[in-house]
């Protein structure tokens, strides 16, 4: 019974404690959202809302236009303190020019008016610098942002030999500046939205207002103004969220690190989603076919790109089904094997003690170990780890007899085949489906390899990305959209934009091309 009182004691004396002390909640609001009259109320307030906030920085000194006491408030990892000392605090502090009574002599490019201490807190974490102004009810949240960034550079996943080297940062300003720098035209437009309910995130949707389709360009608002989350810190988030089918292994949106494919992707009439702290960019319809494309087809010979392309395809099907296929020769379809070849690799199997299936899995995922060591690892020593560990793996467990040296061949080339597939999201698809291919076929022989296969392909026709059809424009057909698919015609011969997507305008070029000189 004592205990009980005790406890109870305890419980009642924590709750008043809070209640008095609301300076440690740090959700606390006001209990008014407007500002208040006097600065010694408003920099309370704000000194309650960041609470055990070090870096908050509370700026108090006289406004030399008006002679009355002001105060600047930032936090000072986020702003660029060089632009505070020389564009407002010294214009503010020791200049009086004559100006409107809504109007403040300072330089800077971006200055509003808040009134709500929503606003308020919302300007402070994303970098802006908010001043007050004693007896005002009203505030000024001006564009100081600077906080660490690194240099442009090429991007690390998405080499080109003959494109721009160029890729996306973390801040959604300067990777809107690099697409602007391909498209410089008055009809790319930007719908901005913030995601979040505990740390807002800036999403920013570009399209061409008279190319992009209103109903798919509504469509991505919606589901992005639906979402309800925390936070979102990357674009692989967002898509996943954003997706038509959370369960398909596929993805439906192409996530990408350079500018001018996203430039080339909103010049065919798609909708390009830029999320505010992260290096990428969200593509959106797509279809099966754009993820075998690279940006560096159009910089090179019809003919070379179309057999990329091709060559692309293939190492498709070999990465997805190669081990599979030499399960099911092995344990079952015995016939298809010439008579010379399965006599070798009866000697080679002679040493190994377990069936196809088990020898395929092993080796498959040592080289998924391996291809994981590698990447955390630093890039040199990862290099090393990859080429050295596969070559002495491999040779150990043959000599050791736990795989023969067909299944290291057949493991060899599929791990170069899902390599060469351009979109590192589809490659990582690829790898995975080999899998299950490899458990049917040492189950029921080619005929489960097929009838995965089919499976495979109702699901890409039943698939959609943002409502459009994935397997366009194979599946609906589309003739006109096989210039720009698993080949490549001239340039000069594409003049539609792709019918898989629907656009205000068809055409993006003139019919014919312009003639050389015949002299």
């Amino acid at each position: 019974m004592m205990s009980f009182v005790r406890r109870l004691f305890r419980w009642t004396n924590r709750i008043f404690i809070e209640a008095a002390e609301p300076g440690q909640n740090s959700n606390f609001v006001p209990a008014s959202n407007e500002l208040h009259t006097t600065l010694t109320e408003n920099v309370m307030a704000l000194q309650t809302i960041f609470n055990k906030t070090p870096d908050l920085v509370v700026r108090t000194f006289i406004y030399k236009q008006t002679d009355r006491q002001a105060a600047l408030v930032y936090l000072s990892g986020l702003v660029d303190k060089n632009a505070i000392n020389n564009n407002v605090l010294n214009q503010l502090m020791f200049h009086k020019v004559e100006a409107l009574e809504d109007e403040l002599p300072v330089t800077l490019g971006l200055m509003s008016t808040i009134t709500t201490w929503e606003q308020i807190e919302t300007s402070i974490l994303h970098g802006y610098s908010v001043l007050f102004i004693d007896g005002l009810q009203q505030a000024y949240a001006m564009d100081t942002q600077g906080w660490p960034q690194r240099a442009i550079t090429d991007s690390q996943i998405e080499a080109s030999l003959k494109g721009a080297h160029q890729g996306f940062v973390e801040t959604d300003g300067q990777n809107i500046a690099l697409i602007r720098r391909y498209i410089s035209s008055t009809d790319l437009k930007i719908k901005e939205y913030y995601v979040g309910q505990r740390a807002k995130s800036k999403v920013s949707i570009l399209y061409l207002e008279d190319v992009a389709v209103p109903e798919l360009l509504q469509e991505m608002e919606t589901r992005i103004s639906q979402l309800n989350i925390d936070c979102i810190l990357n674009t692989g988030e967002l898509a996943e969220y954003l997706e038509d089918s959370t369960l398909s292994l596929f993805p439906q949106f192409i996530t990408t690190e350079r500018p001018d494919t996203a430039a080339s992707q909103i010049l065919q009439g798609r909708i390009c989603v830029v999320l505010d702290r992260s290096s990428s960019v969200l593509i959106a319809p797509m279809n099966l076919v754009s993820f075998f494309q690279g940006i560096d087809d159009y910089s090179m010979r019809w003919p070379v790109a179309t057999f990329l392309r091709l060559l692309r395809v293939l190492a498709c099907f070999v990465a997805a089904f190669l081990p599979g296929i030499y399960i099911a020769c092995i344990s079952f379809n015995h016939e298809v094997i010439p008579l010379d070849l399965i006599l070798s690799i009866g000697e080679f199997r002679a040493a190994v003690p377990y069936p196809p299936l088990i020898e395929a899995l092993i080796m498959e995922i040592m080289l998924e170990m391996l291809r994981e060591a590698g990447i955390r690892l630093p890039a040199p020593v990862g290099q090393t780890v990859g080429i050295v560990g596969g070559i002495v793996i491999g040779q150990a467990a043959v000599q050791a007899g736990l795989v023969s040296n067909l299944m290291v061949v057949i493991v060899a080339s599929t791990a170069v085949a899902s390599f060469i597939l351009p979109n590192y999201d589809m490659a990582s698809s690829i790898r995975l489906i080999r899998f299950p291919m490899m458990i049917i076929a040492s189950i029921f022989g080619i005929v489960g390899i097929v009838a995965g296969y089919m499976v495979l392909v109702a699901h890409l026709i039943n698939l959609k990305s943002l409502g459009q059809s994935y397997a366009s424009p194979i599946a609906p057909i589309r003739l006109g959209d096989w210039k720009d698919s698993f080949v490549r015609l001239p340039l000069w011969k594409m003049v539609m934009r792709p019918q898989s997507i629907k656009t205000l305008q068809k055409k993006k070029m003139a019919p014919k091309r312009a003639e050389g000189d015949d002299n």
